[in-house]
């Protein structure tokens, strides 16, 4: 390897052993640079990895598609592997250290062979601030580099910043054949490593996002005393000028990009109000100097879904992706050489001037909403997108030390059992709300469809240990923070009797938010109930909602004791199912809410 543009012999001699195993032609190191970005641009679009769109129309923007086989993330084929399968818990797959090893090195010999290796060395936070974790990726794939530089901060100042340290993520990914039955996401927490083989979709292969954000953070931050979350940040901004924020976890599919980039609905942001997104996906957070809980982003981009994007449902993410953003696997518009999905307009490309995400022509006469198979754009279809590009980007996006956070929202997508809006009684309280998360399953991960599954603080699939442990740290951050966060849960999704949405939801969520951080600033009282405090239905703005009464607000806020009952009795099943590690504590809250509710 020469012209190395580091002398981290932790990293070199690591590289060279990768380079021994996977046979690359040639390796080649990622600088950050916009000059070597366009040439690896240019090399895809000559072999075809990626199509270079109408330039005019969509500066420096471009359309991939994956194999038909490998169009989301795998969580069957996603392991955790720790020395014991207790310390990987029930939730997640586990194998033996040794024997994964093994398995691996076989998948990877020779696996470069004809193929170049890129070396990403990159940053999760801003390089330099106290936040920041450094990662290098080595992969055969120009569409992952391309994706890693928008998502993460990449270049020499990475390696500047590590000097000579041991302390870094190791990540090795190779296509191989794209073959599914050899397919696998592993995690070894202990040996601070990724290793990703027969995938080129981005949630299994931009190691930076959900492995290392995720994954391994969850892990690093139980060791180290703060939290890896699968959580938007948002600020609100008063008309007086202040600003509060806010983060919140949802399970995919249940709008949380749309929540992240929020746009007041009008008579409140006619009063002044403002809504910036500092983040849409993840959140780091450590208890700060003053006693609060600090929050960053650790991304440097949006990997967005964008079936249902649209100038209605979410604008801002809409024009973030108008420039500098990879498309993946969505309706190439061979008219004007440009980009459609389901849910963007009503004017799909015509037959003729479509190809589907799998390359072929698609006919959208042919369309039918409840047939996945019939659509133009995959399902789960995504822009890879910089956020510095979000027209409501919050100015804190690049801080060092990142945002207090005012209150923790959870999520969850239920047609009956959930009010609109709850508060836990305190941390604890909160704590466990987190850990009875549950929602509806949606295209995001492969599998079955519409089946409420349980979603622990959304991070059922992320959690890098054990799941009852990562309850224990959550339980044991609140006697961490001195001035902790208060913690509610919303359900924008509630439905009437004939299945039809009762809440209004997007903007309109905005009305929600101001009623949380009333309560974080002691502003409005609520109502006792068994499962939390609730609003007082007057408390809740209307002001400028159509169909949307006072009454309809209770009806939004009622506690369903039955089905909260059997609800209890699900969540002990799932709880059963997590094991021996569930925190004594959480059972004590579940028996006390299963008594509240037949009180």
């Amino acid at each position: 390897m020469n012209n190395t543009p580091t002398n981290n012999k932790f990293v070199l001699d690591w590289i060279e052993e990768m380079a021994a195993m996977t046979c690359p032609d040639q390796i080649v190191w990622i600088d950050g640079t916009n000059e070597q970005a366009e040439a690896l641009r240019a090399e895809a679009c000559a072999t075809g990895e990626m199509i270079k769109l109408n330039q005019e129309k969509l500066p420096n923007c471009y359309l991939h598609r994956t194999a038909v086989n490998d169009v989301a993330r795998v969580e069957g084929r996603t392991y955790i592997c720790t020395p014991t399968k207790e310390e990987a818990g029930n939730i997640n797959n586990w194998m033996d250290p040794a024997e994964m090893y093994a398995k691996l090195k076989k998948l990877y010999t020779g696996s470069m062979k004809g193929r170049t290796m890129y070396v990403i060395p990159y940053s999760m936070g801003v390089v330099g601030s106290d936040f920041a974790k450094y990662g290098i990726e080595l992969t055969d794939s120009i569409y992952v580099v391309l994706n890693m530089l928008i998502m993460t901060r990449v270049g020499n100042n990475v390696l500047e910043a590590l000097g000579d340290s041991a302390d870094y993520i190791k990540g090795l990914h190779a296509r191989a054949d794209i073959d599914e039955e050899n397919r696998y996401i592993v995690h070894f927490p202990q040996d601070n490593t990724i290793m990703s083989v027969n995938s080129g979709y981005g949630g299994n292969v931009l190691l930076g996002k959900k492995c290392f954000a995720l994954r391994i953070a969850s892990y690093l931050g139980r060791k180290e005393g703060w939290m890896a979350e699968h959580m938007l940040i948002l600020g609100v901004k008063y008309p007086s000028g202040e600003k509060k924020y806010v983060t919140a976890a949802f399970p995919s599919a249940c709008g949380k990009t749309n929540l992240a980039m929020l746009i007041p609905p009008k008579f409140l942001s006619e009063q002044g109000y403002e809504v910036e997104c500092v983040g849409d996906d993840i959140a780091w957070l450590r208890v700060g100097e003053d006693g609060r809980l600090w929050a960053v982003n650790p991304e440097n981009g949006f990997f967005g879904v964008a079936p249902g994007t649209n100038e209605k449902s979410n604008p801002n993410a809409l024009h973030t992706c108008l420039r500098d953003t990879i498309f993946t696997n969505v309706v190439h518009n061979t008219a004007d050489n440009t980009v459609w999905w389901e849910g963007l307009d009503n004017n799909p490309p015509q037959p003729g001037n479509a190809i589907d995400w799998k390359g072929n022509p698609w006919d959208c006469t042919k369309y039918d909403k409840k047939d996945k198979s019939t659509c133009g754009a995959h399902p789960n279809s995504r822009f890879t997108a910089l956020a510095a590009n979000c027209p409501c980007i919050s100015p804190e996006f690049n801080s060092l030390k990142g945002v207090p956070v005012s209150a923790i929202v959870f999520g969850g997508r239920r047609a009956k059992t959930a009010p609109l809006v709850y508060q836990s009684y305190g941390w604890q309280h909160g704590s466990f709300v987190g850990s009875i998360m549950a929602s509806e399953t949606t295209a995001a991960a492969a599998g079955a469809v519409g089946v409420v599954r349980r979603d622990p603080m959304a991070m059922r699939p992320f959690v890098g240990y054990n799941m009852g442990d990562y309850w224990q740290h959550w339980l044991n951050m609140g006697h961490k923070i001195p001035n902790p966060p208060m913690i509610f849960h919303v359900n924008w999704f509630r439905t009437d009797d004939e299945g039809h949405f009762i809440w209004p939801g997007f903007g309109d969520n905005m009305r929600v938010l101001l009623w949380i951080l009333a309560r974080c600033e002691g502003k409005v009282d609520a109502v006792e109930t068994a499962i939390g405090y609730v609003p007082k239905a007057e408390d809740i703005m209307i002001e400028g909602l159509e169909d949307i009464t006072i009454d309809t607000i209770r009806e939004l806020l009622t506690v369903d004791t039955q089905s909260w009952l059997e609800d209890v009795a699900n969540i002990k099943e799932f709880y059963a199912q997590v094991g021996d590690h569930v925190p004594a504590t959480m059972y004590e809250e579940l028996a006390a809410l299963e008594a509240r509710l037949k009180a």
